[in-house]
């Protein structure tokens, strides 16, 4: 039978192989020399357009205004501007804006004196946020003759920055007699290097003017054990007899208190307190036959919640 046609040719059986000659090159012609060979560029001069103004990278930096902003959120391209606002106050109430509260006893304490044992307290209450309620009250008294004195204010609060806060309001006296009503105009807030400091200025319905400053600083001993010295000093523009007070530095007070905190909402504390009368409320002491220096070991809580 023949061959398939498609079969291949197989070329092994022959006695010469051929290899074909590779092309021969093309000469090829040289390229033309460039008319700008060694030139160098001219410095160039600043771009400005047809009326004068600078254009290009010779434009000031940030001159050219801002495109405008097409949406800030992307809701607003389907709420409307009232329904927007709405949904921000809503989100600002649970996020910053929310109302707080705080009841505070810095102290609540009982002294033991040279003669009678007695108490003291001082505290506030307060609800809000940049914009406060504050309820406060502080006296002192003796065992076995009673409260010797007793006020209770209710202020306006207003932070003035993250330090202070500007307080308006009213101060009531209940003892000691005759009681005084006051209008309070003050400040409170955190000093540098942590000095917490209270000024406030009060005005009597008699025309009484009167001012007290109090400054404290709490000095971490231990992440529990905290040392605060602290001090009170009570002016009067004028004398008030009916009062026992004195014009000028009335009164000056110096504690040391030593508080361990088994939570930071209760603290225990035990310290020593001195009180000196000065100018003519010493004067008025004196002629009462009364002390014009008090001392006094005490003991207390400070809590808060």
């Amino acid at each position: 039978m023949a061959q398939s046609m498609d079969s291949p040719v197989d070329h092994s059986m022959h006695g010469t192989s051929y290899t074909p000659a590779p092309p021969a090159p093309v000469p090829q012609s040289p390229a033309p020399a460039s008319d700008h060979a060694g030139h160098q560029l001219p410095a160039q001069e600043n771009l400005t357009a047809a009326n004068g103004e600078p254009v290009g990278t010779d434009q000031s930096p940030g001159s050219a205004e801002p495109p405008p902003i097409a949406h800030d959120r992307p809701a607003d391209r389907y709420y409307g501007p009232a329904q927007m606002a709405a949904a921000e106050a809503a989100a600002m109430g649970a996020h910053g804006s929310a109302s707080y509260t705080q009841v505070l006893f810095d102290l609540a304490e009982y002294q033991v004196r040279d003669g009678k044992d007695g108490y003291r307290w001082e505290g506030e209450a307060w609800v809000g946020d940049l914009n406060r309620a504050v309820l406060r009250s502080k006296g002192e008294g003796t065992f076995g003759e009673g409260i010797e004195h007793a006020e209770f204010q209710i202020l306006y609060s207003r932070a003035l920055d993250p330090w202070w806060n500007l307080q308006v309001g009213a101060r009531q006296d209940f003892r000691p007699e005759p009681a005084r009503t006051h209008a309070v105009v003050g400040v409170e807030g955190l000093a540098p290097y942590f000095f917490h400091v209270t000024a406030a200025a009060f005005l009597s319905h008699k025309g009484d003017v009167t001012g007290r400053v109090e400054a404290s600083y709490d000095q971490r001993l231990t992440q529990r054990l905290i040392l605060q010295p602290r001090v009170e000093f009570d002016l009067s523009a004028q004398d008030i007899p009916e009062l026992k007070i004195g014009s000028g530095l009335a009164q000056a007070e110096l504690g040391l208190r030593l508080r361990y905190e088994i939570s930071r909402e209760f603290a225990p504390y035990i310290g020593v307190n001195w009180t000196w009368k000065t100018g003519r409320t010493a004067d008025y002491a004196r002629i009462d036959g009364r002390d014009t220096i008090d001392r006094a070991a005490v003991a207390g809580v400070r809590f808060w919640f």
